[in-house]
This record gives C-alpha cells, structure tokens and sequence, in this order.
C-alpha cells in the first residue's frame, strides 16, 4: 500500500507540474495561432507519456538513487572499510575508494546520458563527421569524472568551493582564448548537458551520502556542489579534445608533406 500511495502521489504531482506547460501551449494555439495542433490525439497520448514516465522517474530517485548513493558512501566512509581505527583522524588519501566511486559512477552515468548522446549526434551531423559522436562523448564524461572526483575530495577535506569553482573557471578561460571558434560553443553546451536526467541523480545523491557519513560535514553546506564540478570539468576536457584532435591533424599533415616532399 505505501508503493501505491506514492505512486498516486508521484503522478498528481507530475500532473500539476506539467499542467502550466499544457496551459501556456493551449493559450498560444488557441487565441495566437487560433487553429488546432496537428496530429492532436498523438500530442495528448504522449502527455499522458511523460507524466508516466516522469513520476516512475522520482519514484525511481526515491527508492532506489538515492538510498544506493547514501548506501555506497556510508560503506566506503566506514572505518573498519578506510583502515582507520575508531577515533583516529582521517587523512585524505584514506578515502581512495571513494574518488575511485565517484569518478567510475560519474563517468557511467554521463556516458548514458540521453542529452549527451542527441548533443553528440547533433554535432556531427552539423560538422560533417569532423566531430566524432563517441569522442565528443568520451571527452565529457572523463570532465565529469575528473570534477566529481576532485568534488568528493572537496568534501572530505572540507576545502572551499568557490576557490575550485573559481579557478576552473579561469583555466576555462584561458582555453577559450585559444581554442578555435568553432568548438567553443560546444563546450560550452556539453558542461550544460552533464547537468541532465541520469547524471544530477547520482551525483546529488553521491554528495549527499558523503557529507552525511564522513564527520564534521554538513549534508546542507557541503552535500551540494558537485554538480557544479560536472558543468564546468567537461567544458575543459571538451577543449582539451579539440586541442589534441586539431594537434594531431597537424602532425599527421606536416608528415605527409614531408613524405611527398
């Protein structure tokens, strides 16, 4: 019965959260446009869909994202786990497994990220095949990887979070004053799609396990930010690729011209 009731709850909420989008289209169809949406029986069937599939979505988060997140670092962060004895200090370099978990779940969970994947296959239908879909895809899941890794060091060690925020930004920075102008775009969108269905599930509830486990932190202060680590890790990593790539390409034709010469 409790399965049921939140159920039922789950969809009634859905409902009222994507009834102001139904409202706004009926309004400009009706009294802008002032015609009937083609194809009105597919439309209605399809909402229908996504309140289904978005309520089985925070069911989802609820009974089993979140409690595996708050599962896994409590296990991870456990003492009898980490090798330390009961009222010793923690160093940093204790929590090993723990980076090791959230850069392997981050890079899983962005690699199947469906955003990711129609922004990479978008790309390179407009760039030609220059832009390669599982590279682009590669690029921006090791970002994420790389930043919620540093962003569960963040948390165990307790440091500041707009001093990382701060200086990726700057790193961003000096990137797009080199990069070409034609990716930077790119990057810059592929720190938004991280941010998405599959991967601000896992980190949240990865952030909020490890500042609810390891001592002196603040699930409220300390539990949040890793997201931020996963919008702005990809747009360097997405730079760094199309660095290489147009560093590679260069190599490989100033060896040609020296073979034809």
């Amino acid at each position: 019965m409790e399965l049921v009731d939140h159920t039922l709850s789950s969809l009634s909420a859905t409902l009222l959260d994507v009834a102001p989008i139904v409202a706004i289209l009926f309004v400009f169809q009706a009294f802008v446009l002032r015609r009937p949406p083609p194809n009105a029986r597919r439309i209605v069937i399809g909402f229908v869909y996504v309140v289904i599939g978005l309520a089985l979505f925070l069911i989802g988060l609820d009974e089993a994202l979140f409690p595996i997140g708050r599962t896994m670092a409590a296990q991870l962060t456990a003492p009898r786990f980490i090798g330390a004895g009961s009222g010793a200090g923690h160093a940093w370099n204790d929590y090993f497994w723990v980076y090791a978990f959230a850069f392997a779940v981050s890079f899983a969970a962005t690699i199947a990220e469906p955003a990711l994947i129609a922004v990479s296959l978008k790309a390179k239908d407009v760039s030609g095949g220059a832009i390669k879909v599982l590279g682009l895809r590669l690029a921006v899941a090791f970002g994420v990887a790389v930043g919620v890794a540093l962003g569960a060091f963040r948390i165990v060690t307790g440091t500041s979070l707009p001093f990382y925020i701060i200086a990726g930004y700057i790193v961003v920075i000096l990137q797009t004053s080199r990069a070409s102008k034609a990716i930077i775009p790119l990057a810059y969108d592929s720190g938004g799609v991280t941010t998405s269905t599959v991967t601000v599930p896992v980190v949240t509830a990865l952030g909020l396990g490890l500042a609810s486990t390891i001592p002196g932190r603040s699930p409220l202060i300390d539990g949040f930010g890793l997201i931020a680590f996963a919008s702005v890790f990809p747009i360097m990593s997405v730079l760094a690729y199309a660095s290489l790539t147009a560093w590679i390409q260069r190599v490989k034709a100033r060896a040609e011209r020296e073979k034809i010469q």
